[in-house]
């Protein structure tokens, strides 16, 4: 939600291209902070793909993609350049100090299972790790969507993305 939003996630969009094949993106939606008031709303979508890289590995580079894009830690769910987050890895399950999937509030967080829900409804999240397993588009159904506007923005460089 800090500087150029939308080509911020277009620049995390073209790093992940780098690393991962076949991506399908949802649409970009406006979100309203959550967590930390007094921001501004944030840009928000979901990408699938293949990968030949392992989940901790794919974590790592969505890493350096953030602090390319000027990403400073600071507040937790305070303002940022860019977000990356990985949802899900196929069905895996695991929990570590520094990864945990299926991302934990993943089926709590409407600005982040309506987007994915767009692209990937059918998907499973595995309920051992999160407190409600299921659908994708099950998930999405059952949460509250107010503050996630689909936009008319386009997440692609070119019409050809």
């Amino acid at each position: 939600n800090l500087g150029d939003r939308l080509e911020n996630l277009r620049f995390g969009l073209r790093r992940l291209r780098n690393v991962v094949d076949g991506l399908q993106c949802s649409s970009v939606y406006e979100t309203i902070p959550v967590g930390v008031e007094g921001q501004p709303s944030f840009l928000n979508a979901c990408c699938t793909g293949r990968t030949r890289l392992l989940p901790r590995q794919l974590l790592a580079e969505f890493k350096d993609a953030e602090r390319a894009a000027g990403r400073r830690h600071g507040v937790r769910y305070g303002p940022r350049q860019l977000d990356l987050d990985l949802l899900l890895y196929g069905d895996v399950v695991m929990s570590d100090p520094v990864l945990v999937v299926p991302h934990p509030r993943l089926h709590e967080r409407a600005f982040v299972i309506v987007p994915l829900a767009e692209i990937a409804a059918d998907w499973v999240v595995p309920d051992s790790m999160s407190d409600r397993g299921g659908e994708v588009g099950e998930l999405a159904g059952g949460i509250d969507h107010s503050g996630v506007v689909r936009t008319n923005l386009w997440l692609g460089d070119t019409w050809q993305d």
